[in-house]
């Protein structure tokens, strides 16, 4: 059975629009994106300043080669956050304006933000310049480094793929578990690797439809350096009520071993 996801799959988790991202194109200095969604098909839409000097390029040029860079981090504070981190080289162009309203609204249903209430709505005057821009951008290539190591993904397969079906709440249900399930996490540890002295602290890191992540950090400084566990759920699950039943299935087990 199929205990985690390909590499695609994590890719356009990565790319849905909840991890921050910054645009870089030839020539041009690295610029922040104020807010990024991925369509079905995991073309990412991205909201920039029209001032941006990727905007700026795009008046000269029908599109720009760059790429996304799309740095996933840990909701829970930790020393070392990053999770994961994508680059999707392609292709940004302008959305055009008959289509700029679908785009803001397809924007604001993740990043609920004023600066989309007049894109696509307001007429600008002429020489009035709207404040915000929304590009589009084709992906041709995905490049992936997290836990599971280094992929390049072909665009096709990050196409087809879907995002993890948790990623739009995962940051809630990571903290929630961090905050209050901190004795079953410990748990976790103590029913794979026995009694341990001292003990090493354990907190949730990470979370998707085939199981939990935790980072396990030795209280001793000349211990081994902190690192991660996985514990795969009975089986891969896609609604909140089958994942509180399997999280809750793994506490159970790590603190009932006989059971």
């Amino acid at each position: 059975m199929t205990c985690r996801p390909g590499p695609a799959e994590r890719a356009r988790t990565l790319a849905y629009g909840v991890a921050g991202g910054s645009l870089t194109a030839l020539d041009l200095t690295e610029e922040l994106v104020a807010a990024h969604v991925t369509g079905p098909d995991g073309a990412p839409l991205l909201l920039m300043p029209s001032a941006s000097p990727v905007v700026q390029s795009l008046r000269h040029a029908p599109d720009l080669p760059v790429t996304l860079q799309i740095t996933d981090l840990s909701p829970v504070p930790l020393p070392d956050r990053v999770r994961g981190t994508a680059w999707l080289h392609g292709w940004v162009t302008e959305v055009p304006a008959e289509s700029r309203r679908e785009a803001a609204v397809r924007l604001s249903r993740l990043h609920p933000r004023p600066d989309l209430l007049d894109i696509g709505v307001r007429i600008p005057l002429p020489g009035d310049e709207p404040e915000w821009t929304i590009l589009s951008l084709e992906v041709a290539e995905v490049h992936l480094r997290d836990m599971w190591g280094d992929s390049v993904i072909e665009p096709e397969d990050y196409a087809e793929a879907a995002p993890d079906p948790f990623v739009a709440v995962e940051p809630a249900l990571v903290s929630h578990l961090d905050s209050h399930h901190r004795n079953e996490l410990q748990a976790l540890f103590g029913h794979r690797f026995g009694d341990v002295t001292p003990a090493p602290s354990v907190r949730a890191v990470g979370l998707d439809c085939f199981g939990l992540r935790v980072r396990c950090t030795p209280p001793d400084a000349s211990a081994p350096p902190p690192f991660d566990l996985r514990f795969p759920f009975p089986e891969p699950v896609t609604d909140m009520a089958a994942l509180r039943r399997a999280y809750r299935h793994l506490f159970h087990e790590a603190r009932h071993p006989a059971a």
